[in-house]
This record gives C-alpha cells, structure tokens and sequence, in this order.
C-alpha cells in the first residue's frame, strides 16, 4: 500500500467500500477503487480505439494541451461513482455493510433503513462539488463536471436535487472519517489514472468549458464506459485492495474491449483526390453533384448543408461523396443517414455498405440497421449471422435489461470468430447510433431531441459523425420542433450534417437554417437571416459560422435530364353524399373505367391513395376488370410477408432494368403513401389522390422515371391524374375528408387551385417544382376570388392547429423555452420524461397514438399455425426453423386500436414467454375464417387485401 502513501486507516477504509456487491460482480464483490478504475481503463481503450479524432482533439483544447485531454476523458469517466462512498449506498448489502462497518466507517442504520433513497448518481455530484471547491477548482469548470457525475444513470438533475433525503447529513456520512474517507478515494483513483503532484485535483482542472452539446456527448461517453465496465463477464469482483492497480485494470478492459469486438469507425479519414466520386460510384459526378462537391469544399468550417434536386438527380451519392470531404476537414469518426421510414431505409443500408466497402471493405461489415423491422431485412440477417446470429433485442426491443442497460450478450467469447457486422454490445437499446456507421430512419435523431431518460446516449452517438437525413420535406410541424432542436444541439457540437430534399418552402429552408445557426452561435433565440434563394433547381444551400459571423451560400446547376412536359388531369369524384365518411366505392369505379380505357393497349399505372381503405376498394374494382394477375397491392396492413414479397415483384417488374428484359404488357400497382418516397418505379401514367403540392410532386417523380422503356401510343406523354376532389364549377371544390384528416384543408385548397388551373395542361417537372411548391406555400393568393373566404377560414384553421401542434412539442423537446443559452447540463432532465415503453418513444416524436404491431397466428384445433400455414406447437411453440414463419405475419394495427390492444392485454402466445425472440410480441389469434374482434371492431386478414378492418372502437 505504500504506492499510495496511504494510513492504514485509509487503507482499511480503501479495502472495505465496495462498488459492486458479489451478487452483480460474478460471485465476488468488486471493491468501488476497482470498479471506478475498470471504468477509467475502459475510457483509455475507448480514446486509443473509438473516440473520433475531433472529439479528441477538443478534449485536449478543453484539458489545456495535447495529451491532457486524455487524461481528462478518463478521469472523468472514472469518477462517476464517487457517491457509492457514502453509507447511502454502503449499507445496502448486508456483507459489504459489515466490512465498511468494520473498518472504521459507521451510520446510523435506523436513519438510512427509514428513510427514502438517496441515489449514488446524485450523491455523487454533491460530493464531487465540495471535493472539488475544497480543492480550488473555479465555480464554472465545477459547475459542467458534476452533471456528467450526477446524470450517469440517465437523467441530470439539478444542484437542488442533490441533497440527500430530509437535508440528513447521515446519508453522506457524519464526521471526519466519512471526508477523509471520500477523499482519499479521489486522491488514490486520480494518481492511478496518471495525474500527480502535490495539487493533486487542481491538476485535474480543465482550462476551458466545453460548449454544452459536447458536455452531452461526454454524458454519454460516462455511460458507456460504465456500462462496460459494468459487464460481470469481463469484470469479475475484486475484493482485495492489494490485487487493485490500474494495470491490472488495463488488462480486463482490454480483453473485455477484444471480446465485445468494439471497434471505431474510418479514424482520421485522409482527403481523397479528385477521382474519388467515380471511384466510389462507377461514374463521374453530374453537375448537380459535382455543384454539391464545390459548395462543400468552399466552406470554411463544419456547418449545414442542404441538397434540393429532383428524384434521380442523384442526390444520395452527393451528399456520400460530401460527407467524405466535410469528415477529412472536421476528424468525423462515421455517419448517420436518417430516411422517412423503415421501408426507404432498407435499400439505403446496401447503399451505404456498399459505398464504404470502396473506401475499405472492413467497413461495410459495420453498418447498424436502425429500426423496428430490422429483422426482416436478409441482407442485415446474412451480416450478423456470422457468429452467434443476432441478438434478442432484435426483435421486440431489449431483453433483461438492468439498471446499466446491460442485455444478453451474444458471440462474446474470445474464441469466437470475429463478427461480419456491428458488435452486439452496440445493438441493444439507447445504443445503436453509438455505432460508428448507422442507416435508420429519422426517428434516431429526433429522439436524440427530447427530453427523456438516457439522451446523451443518443447524443454521443451523433457527435463527432456526419449526419446525413433524406426527404426532409416529409417532417410534418410537430416532427419539425425535434428536428430543429436537434440541429441546434448539433450545431452546437460542430457537427456536419447534410439535408436533402426534392424540394423545400423557403420558410422550412429558413428556419433549418437557423436552428444550425442559432447552435453554432449557442444563441437563445433563433436568428434572424436573410437567405438568398437559389436562382435555378437542383440547388444547394451551404451555411456555418466564420471569424466573421454567420457565413451562407446559395448556388444551383441544371439538372441532368431535361424537363418532362406532364399533362396534368382532374379526375372529379362522383357525386356522393357530402356528409359520407366511405366514397371510396363510387370513386374505385370510375378509376377502374379509365384505367380500362387508358390501358386498352397495354401499359403500366400507378395509383395511389391516402388511406389503407381506398387502396383495398380501389384494388377491387381494378380486379374486376383486369383480373387478379395484372393488378397488385402494397400497403402498410399487409402482414411482413405479403408485403416484402409484393413489394420485390413491383421493384422486379417496373424497376430500373439494365439487361434488356421486358416489362410487363399490362399492370396496375395500387398503393398508399408507401409508393410516395424512395419508390423506384416507372410508371406510364399515374393516378393520385389530391395531396399537397410537395408529396403531389414526388408522387409524379415516378412517372416516366427511366429513360428507353417503350411505351403504348396513348401514354407516351407522362400523365398524373389527380382524384381525391370535385369542381364545382367556379365555386370551392370539395375534397375528400381523409385527405383533409391527414393533411389539412389549406395545403390542399391551395394545391387543388394548381392542379384545377393546369387541367387540361401540364407542368414541366422538374423545372417548375420549386416554383410551384413556393406558391403553395406562400402567403400570395393564388386560389380564384370565389375561394377567398374558405381559403381564409382554412388558413385561420391551418395556423391553430400548426401553432397547438408545436406548443404539444415543446413538453417534449430536449431543452425547455428560454433555456438554450444555459451553459451547464443542469437540471436537463427536470420535468423530463422517464422510461418509454415500446411503440411510446416514435409516437412522441411523430405526434400520434402509438401503434401496436401484432403477430397474426391462426388457431388450428388444438393448436396454432403461422400465417404461412405451418404448424406450431400446442401453446404456440416456435422451433428455429419456425421462427421466420411466425414473423413473416407481423402486421400493424391502425392507430385507432391501440387503447384496444392495451386492454385485450395481447402478449405473447404461452410457449413465446421463453423465447429470447417472441416472449415481447403480441399474438393477434385469428380464427378458421381468419377473423378477429377487437374493441368493437371486426378484423379480417385477406390474402389479398391485407388486414380489413370494419367497426369503430
């Protein structure tokens, strides 16, 4: 003990205080010294061989020189659980009690067995403030330090917080052997991570603070590393004080590090010379692409960067090749490409490996898929399916999971083979964006923006990567609150991130502007700027913060393809009763009669409705008439099955084809919104119901998409034709209710006005799109006069209802009205919001009813079958080779039934509750007319209509 110039008594006290009891450290209790040294040892390995280079050449500015910032990560990681040092937390196991007891450190155990809890997070941050002050550290370096020690559990409090229950000084320990106790531990813990002289913690001061989105960043590394080191297989207890060095604990999280099979990303990526775009996509850059290219390397900085060009322009490949440049100049480690939804994310996973494999092919393998089919995808079941399969928390979310988050652990012996993909240990919940390279769906960032219990996992897995998201455009007003929020916090940070867009109002181009701005300035409010706006489409628009301030680029090329001349139709509804809620039928009929006409030589359409009932109607119609081979359906009710495989033969037949094979003489593909975004399908002529004018666009974006496909003499001019509304005469249109309930009635008024004024005409797409999406969006009158009053009324409406939206964010967003300019995480979590179940965390984000998805399962006798018709066992019962046929009969339920569900309490079915994959799904049992009721409602599962539902809850 004497390399520690301890007392004895100090080392009795050093060799008593334990971190973690024998139940939770593999049989042996883990001394606290060892526990907080293990973690420290994990921070050094995760600096040496994840931390991204800019976030460590920040630390070392924040610690005062280079080398120092190591130090500093390490410290801190290390000393967050400082508060375990307390009878608080000491005498909560009867056998470490007895030792800390023994050794010199008593309390009252009437106090602390009576009283209410006081948690070791906040005890430590109480600590850590008088330790700290004791040893001259500055009230603001105190002041940004302790959260990171009071918030490793997942929500920051604030320095009120931090008193012990009742102001009882005996849960932090009564008299001088309690401080000196407590002392001595920091002292001991800071020499063995590498810090000495006689000043010892004053050494430990930083010289400056870190912007507060970094301080999140390091929130999260803390926890990490915890939860590492927290692993009982790679950390077994340390009992004895004499066995407790920091070499040894060098050892175990290094093999602990080998064995998870953690890695970072691509490092310091080196600049690529000016061949690197063919060389990472097979062609030179189109001049949209190269525009992109020169807007990036003109900036002086990291900042935003947003891509408006038209579907196919080639904007995924832009922003691929921009993040490569923006990752050289920054020191990013990896990067984040956010979709829509789970369907559109899918190809951009292959799209991405595919992209990384040519800058090194040990990358591709570490792509994390993010989202809640992800088990569907092969491609990501071929890529983890090289050591131990996947992990539980593939499916129904995580399993097991304690108070670290730690889940059951796959492929993690030594002599396993490496993995093909991503660590398991960064598929488990909260931690997927930790992985260096992730594809997911927008959701991931949006909720790194709120408020809830273990946000700065979120956040760290965000800084220090580019972000890239897709199809903006498509974050409705409530949506928008998080995505603003989070482009503050990673402006703050010096994040990189890139937006894109087939095209955006110049209000939504504005305020996402300012939000990265207001970031990059930690501005309270958001700024107010003056946005060129691009002169010709594709553009793009560049902006960060210079020595000079603010610094903005606006620059647009001409697109690749020229113009389509798109005729444009008004299909009006037949005449139905105003006040009915289902004219789906009528209007399926008079689709059905022109399709007939349109189609009499052959030909492929697309038609798409906004509701899962109009599509099911519609499809009816289409077969009665074409029959059943020529027309198919694809919307959200299908179970997983029916939909993949539907959703491969319309990709196969009316995909982008290279070797000659012919399409279909005839087809007609009935759709929702699915066929909306990411959709590569042509189609001769398109049939839509109204929409606003930016998704009504990327609707005709599937028109005539491929160049060379012959087409039928009557659709060799690209045609949209547009239901869903009815002319009367010069008066106010009627629109469909659906449409209204989903998109709103102003939006739509104003793009009927278009559509009605170019019946007859057309547009010329892409040429026009920006214009015509501003028009719509702006504040000009462009409906005729007889509108006037409703358009007035409707606007009246659209602005309540937008403005009630954004005030039911705001609870909700990670940082509070008026509190951006806090220059500490105190206090981030107060009136927060905790553990979200399932389903609770994308509803927060995307403003609605959670929905539920089930798994369909037939009753067959006295037992069960899948949908596929497989007999399972009497209770349900999957073998392995069973499993897929289970799940290909997940199906969502419409938001309307969730209340249902919750009180039907549907769970597993009783031979699931083992299953480490099926024991958190939700069996939906049909019976032999493949029928179900729920809350009051009558389901329906058709083969080839998907899920019918009829009734109300």
């Amino acid at each position: 003990m004497s390399r520690w110039g301890l007392s004895g008594e100090a080392a009795g006290w050093l060799g008593a205080l334990w971190g973690k009891s024998a139940g939770k450290a593999g049989g042996t209790a883990n001394l606290l010294i060892s526990h907080m040294l293990d973690t420290a040892a994990v921070a050094e390995v995760m600096w040496e061989e994840y931390l991204p280079p800019v976030t460590r050449r920040r630390l070392d500015v924040i610690a005062g020189g280079r080398g120092r910032g190591r130090l500093l990560f390490v410290w801190l990681c290390g000393v967050h659980d400082l508060g375990k040092a307390t009878p608080a937390f000491q005498f909560m196991d009867a056998a470490g009690a007895a030792a800390v007891r023994a050794a010199g450190l008593r309390w009252n155990e009437y106090t602390l067995a009576a009283g209410k809890k006081w948690r070791h997070d906040r005890a430590g941050g109480r600590l850590l403030r008088r330790l700290l002050a004791g040893a001259g550290w500055s009230e603001e370096q105190t002041a940004w330090v302790w959260p990171l020690v009071a918030g490793h559990h997942g929500t920051i409090p604030t320095v009120g917080d931090l008193a012990p229950p009742k102001k009882n000084e005996e849960f932090q320990g009564r008299g001088a052997a309690w401080q000196e106790a407590q002392a001595a531990l920091l002292e001991v813990f800071s020499r063995e991570v590498g810090f000495g002289g006689e000043c010892l913690l004053a050494e430990v001061q930083p010289c400056e603070v870190p912007p507060r989105a970094v301080q999140l960043q390091l929130s999260g590394f803390v926890v990490m590393a915890d939860w590492i080191a927290s692993n009982e297989q790679h950390f077994h207890g340390v009992a004895d004080l004499a066995q407790v060095s920091m070499e040894g604990a060098r050892r175990r999280s290094r093999a602990a590090w080998s064995a998870l099979q953690l890695r970072g990303g691509w490092g310091q990526l080196e600049f690529s010379g000016p061949e690197f775009f063919q060389d990472r996509f097979g062609d030179g850059p189109r001049s949209s692409q190269q525009m992109v290219l020169d807007a990036v390397y003109r900036m002086g900085g990291p900042g935003l960067v947003i891509i408006e060009a038209p579907m196919g322009e080639g904007k995924t490949k832009a922003a691929l090749a921009a993040a490569e440049v923006l990752a050289a100049r920054s020191g990013a480690d990896g990067v984040f490409l956010g979709m829509p939804t789970q369907a559109t994310a899918d190809p951009m996973f292959t799209q991405v490996r595919s992209w990384l494999g040519k800058i090194d092919e040990r990358l591709a393998g570490q792509v994390a898929l993010l989202h809640g089919k992800r088990i569907f995808n092969k491609e990501w079941r071929a890529l983890l399916d090289g050591a131990d399969g996947f992990g539980a928390q593939d499916c129904y979310g995580s399993v097991g999971e304690d108070e670290y988050g730690m889940t059951w652990s796959f492929g993690e012996d030594e002599s396993e083979p490496q993995r093909r993909g991503p660590s398991e240990w960064f598929l488990g919940r909260r931690r997927g964006l930790l992985s260096p390279f992730a594809v997911g769906t927008v959701d991931q960032l949006l909720q790194a923006a709120t408020r809830t219990k273990h946000v700065m996992l979120r956040m760290a897995g965000l800084v220090g990567k580019v972000v890239i998201l897709d199809e903006v455009h498509a974050a409705d007003v409530y949506m928008s609150q998080f995505l603003l929020e989070g482009l503050r916090w990673l402006g703050q940070a010096g994040v990189p991130v890139l937006l894109l867009s087939a095209t955006l109002p110049p209000g939504q181009r504005r305020d996402l502007v300012a939000a990265y701005l207001a970031g990059a300035q930690s501005a309270e409010t958001l700024p107010e700027i003056e946005l060129p706006q691009p002169g010709g489409y594709p553009n793009v628009t560049t902006a960060w913060v210079g020595e000079d301030g603010p610094q903005l680029l606006v620059d647009s090329t001409d697109p690749w393809r020229e113009d389509l001349k798109v005729k444009v139709r008004v299909l009006d509804e037949p005449v139905v009763d105003q006040r009915s809620e289902d004219p789906s039928g009528p209007t399926a009929e008079a689709v059905a009669e022109f399709l007939q006409d349109q189609l009499v030589d052959g030909g492929c359409a697309l038609v798409i409705r906004n509701t899962v009932d109009r599509a099911q109607r519609t499809f009816e119609a289409l077969c009665a008439k074409f029959g059943d081979q020529e027309v198919h359906l694809l919307h959200g009710r299908l179970h997983a099955g029916h939909r993949a495989d539907r959703t491969a033969a319309v990709l196969e037949a009316l995909g982008r084809r290279d070797d000659g094979r012919p399409r279909p003489q005839r087809m007609v593909v009935v759709a929702t919104q699915l066929a909306e975004q990411s959709f590569d399908v042509d189609a001769d002529l398109l049939v839509t119901d109204l929409a606003p004018i930016d998704l009504l666009l990327q609707r005709i974006g599937r028109l005539h998409r491929h160049d060379g496909n012959p087409r039928p003499s009557k659709l060799t001019h690209p045609t949209v034709v547009v239901t869903g509304l009815r002319r009367a005469g010069g008066g106010v249109p009627w629109l469909l209710r659906a449409s209204e309930g989903i998109y709103g009635r102003y939006p739509l008024l104003r793009t009927a006005a278009e559509v009605i004024a170019a019946d007859g005409g057309g547009w010329s797409i892409p040429g026009q799109v920006p214009q015509l999406v501003a028009r719509v969006y702006g504040t000009d009158r462009i409906v005729p006069s007889e509108w006037a009053e409703e358009e007035s009324t409707a606007r009246k409406l659209w602005n309540e209802n937008r403005s009630k939206r954004r005030e039911a964010a705001a609870p909700y967003l990670l940082v509070r009205a008026g509190e951006h300019g806090q220059p500490t995480l105190e206090g981030l979590h107060y009136g927060g919001q905790g553990v979200l179940r399932d389903g609770q965390m994308e509803a927060l984000v995307r403003d609605g009813d959670p929905s539920v998805e089930v798994l369909l399962v037939r009753r067959a006798g006295e037992g069960y079958r899948a949908m596929t018709g497989r007999a399972l066992g009497p209770n349900g019962e999957t073998a392995a080779e069973l499993l897929d046929d289970v799940l290909t009969g997940t199906v969502r339920l419409p938001a309307k039934l969730t209340a249902a569900v919750e009180q039907h309490a549907l769970g597993p079915l009783p031979g699931w509750r083992d299953h480490p994959w099926l024991r958190y799904g939700r069996a939906l049992e049909l019976d032999e007319r493949d029928e179900a009721r729920l809350g009051g409602c009558r389901l329906r599962y058709d083969d080839r209509l998907g899920l019918v539902v009829t009734g109300r809850p």
